[in-house]
């Protein structure tokens, strides 16, 4: 099942991109249009330059998934105005993650309320993504967590993992949001080959203020990039396939933080599969 099953999540990945100047040119020269892309959003430069991306690639022909941070929105009639926008690009699937946006730009402070609201609004998108956590988040307990996504379950239709670098705890946390009856599926939130300098570049041109909340919140991550032998995201995703493949696991694919090394990471996919097809 191994490498059958690898093929499998490497032939249904998402590239998740950030709405940076050069992030249109390096999606059109470098990813399949059969490839899915989701757009991030910054809580420096808020939902416009998100939007504006989004509008411009599904106009390419691409799937464009965006990120829709409730603590990005105002009001109601901002999400209204969203919704309305994004609808009018085509655009059938939304990630709602609560966001990093202190203080958040107006009554939102968590994502439930957004989803309560959007299914008010007649469910607007076919697909509706939320956020699980399969290693600690720094500031609210596991069970918390576990319990949100079963408090969401009834508005979204799929859970995007964050970023997990231990084989070991992604079983273990899949296995344990089934437990909890939690039977979304998941799209499995995975590094692409992400070289440390680059990503350390990365994280010092999005802005001073935020760029000190990426190295604070992910300083974890350096480490793994830097230790011998590197990241790697084919050893991680070999050394946990029995558990991601299995039956009961759910996951619908893999969600590829690109850190805007797109041309790297379909790189790196291609190669992996032709060498599993050789």
């Amino acid at each position: 099942m191994g490498a059958a099953g690898l093929r499998t999540l490497l032939d249904n990945v998402r590239y998740e991109v950030l709405p940076a100047k050069a992030t249109e040119d390096k999606v059109l020269a470098h990813v399949p249009r059969d490839v899915v892309v989701t757009v991030t959003a910054s809580p420096v430069k808020g939902l416009e330059p998100t939007l504006a991306l989004t509008g411009r690639l599904a106009a390419h022909g691409y799937r464009v998934v965006p990120h829709v941070p409730a603590r990005l929105l105002r009001d109601d009639a901002h999400l209204k105005e969203v919704v309305d926008r994004l609808r009018a690009a085509g655009v059938d699937d939304v990630f709602v993650p609560a966001g990093d946006a202190d203080p958040p730009a107006g009554a939102y402070d968590g994502a439930l309320p957004v989803l309560r609201r959007l299914s008010e609004l007649g469910r607007p998108f076919a697909h509706i993504g939320v956020t699980g956590y399969p290693e600690s988040h720094p500031l609210i307990h596991d069970d918390v967590t576990i319990q949100s996504m079963w408090d969401k379950r009834e508005h979204a239709t799929y859970i995007v993992s964050n970023l997990c670098f231990d084989p070991r705890v992604l079983g273990e946390w899949i296995a344990r949001i089934r437990r909890r009856d939690v039977t979304l599926p998941v799209q499995l939130g995975v590094a692409g080959p992400v070289q440390r300098a680059k990503l350390l570049a990365m994280a010092t041109r999005i802005g001073v203020g935020e760029s000190t909340r990426f190295l604070t919140k992910h300083a974890s991550w350096f480490v793994r990039f830097a230790a011998p032998g590197g990241y790697s995201p084919e050893r991680l995703l070999t050394r946990s396939i029995e558990a991601l493949t299995a039956p009961s696991a759910g996951v619908a694919g893999l969600h590829l933080f690109t850190f805007n090394q797109i041309a790297e990471t379909e790189r790196w996919r291609r190669a992996v599969l032709d060498r599993l097809e050789g």
